[in-house]
């Protein structure tokens, strides 16, 4: 890490004395969850539940664009968790770009994937698990990354110096397991722990209608495995435990005509064992229905996992539908709302997340989420009370 700083200042001390311009921009905003039912666990807070988030974005480049500097940091101050009231650096990232070439090197964000609900692929990031359940927000990973364009295709090359923990809700927290995450107790299979460097590798390349991507990572698995445990004054909890892992992975999109297929698969050898994930569907997109502006997608998944129900992920045997409207409006509305079944455990789970901006400068969200659990033996039974209305306010500047 200290490495990794020190080459972004190196790299940005001749821009001090230049003639550079930056910008500054990003987000505050405010969050409200709405809880229906009374708390599941013992020690959960009750019905409502107030946050205030920030997010700036500072950039800067110089050298006529080749070189720039990107800084995102993130907090959010949560009304009763305390392990949801945290801060964290998303990027803090100077690239270089050359004719066939960039270089990266800080904290960054990688995004993999082209699958709606489920991205199998994407390794690079650890998820900020105490701003949702969904996997979609990541945290800032250490990084160079060597990215070279080619004729057969771009190839990324990954060093990541040292590894980020995943976040868990408090035992104050709605949307946690019982017994809660004791994330002070986490263990690991290197000896390294969490100073573990990783590396990775992937291929991607556009060929016709068809966008491929192919992977190689070798390190600690970002997905940890609870262990059951005591803390300091006798409580059961759980700890998490992360093994190292080696990944294959392809993702694969074909646009042809009005649909978007779409695949996801990853081999794993983690923890001692091997198994297969795949991730995989379509979405028809019905261009200016009812002769208005607006688009409207139909989506349809299919998550497997080789280990069944045995599996870490509850996206083992699930179906997922979808519909995504986007009005095509100057306010930039849209709506997305989805349902998943899984056959093992006949789980289902509803959500719905719409959008709209007001003016130039704010943004209104609107977030639905119900679950009911068909057996105890599924990780959703942990949120079987969590069902929840989450409205968000925010504004850009």
């Amino acid at each position: 890490m200290k490495a990794l700083l020190s080459i972004i200042l190196l790299a940005t001390a001749g821009a001090a004395v230049a003639e550079t311009e930056i910008e500054v921009g990003g987000r505050l905003g405010a969050e409200l969850r709405l809880f229906p039912h009374s708390a599941a666990h013992a020690g959960q807070h009750g019905s409502s539940n107030i946050s205030l988030f920030a997010e700036p974005e500072i950039y800067h480049e110089w050298n006529d664009g080749e070189d720039s500097l990107t800084f995102v940091p993130w907090f959010r101050l949560d009304q009763h968790d305390s392990e949801r009231s945290h801060a964290d650096i998303r990027e803090l990232i100077w690239t270089h770009v050359s004719d066939d070439w960039e270089l990266h090197a800080g904290i960054g964000k990688v995004f993999w994937g082209v699958t709606e609900f489920q991205h199998l692929v994407n390794v690079i990031n650890q998820s900020d698990s105490v701003e949702d359940i969904d996997g979609e927000d990541k945290l800032g990973q250490p990084m160079i990354n060597l990215s070279m364009v080619r004729d057969w295709g771009i190839l990324d090359i990954f060093v990541l110096p040292g590894f980020r923990e995943r976040t868990f809700p408090g035992r104050e927290g709605r949307l946690r397991t019982s017994p809660w995450v004791d994330t002070s107790q986490a263990s690991f299979e290197s000896a390294a722990g969490n100073t573990h460097t990783d590396i990775a590798l992937r291929w991607s390349h556009t060929v016709g209608d068809y966008d491929i991507g192919l992977h190689w990572f070798h390190g600690t698995n970002r997905s940890p495995t609870l262990l059951v445990g005591t803390d300091s004054v006798g409580n059961t909890v759980l700890t998490p435990h992360y093994a190292q892992m080696d990944q294959l992975g392809l993702d694969l999109q074909a646009t042809l005509d009005s649909w978007l297929w779409k695949l996801e698969a990853i081999w794993r050898d983690s923890g001692g064992s091997e198994h297969w994930a795949v991730q995989g569907g379509f979405e028809y997109t019905f261009v200016g229905v009812m002769e208005s502006a607006s688009d409207l997608g139909m989506l349809m998944e299919y998550g497997w996992d080789e280990r069944g129900t045995a599996a870490t992920s509850p996206m083992q045997n699930d179906l997922y539908f979808g519909a995504r409207l986007a009005f095509n409006d100057e306010a930039g509305s849209e709506l997305l709302a989805g349902f998943g079944y899984d056959f093992d455990y006949h789980t289902r789970v509803f959500q719905i997340e719409a959008s709209r901006r007001f003016g130039d400068d704010w943004k209104a969200s609107l977030d639905l989420r119900l679950i009911t659990a068909g057996s105890s033996s599924d990780s959703y039974y942990n949120l079987r009370d969590d069902d929840h209305l989450q409205l968000t306010l925010e504004r850009y500047f």
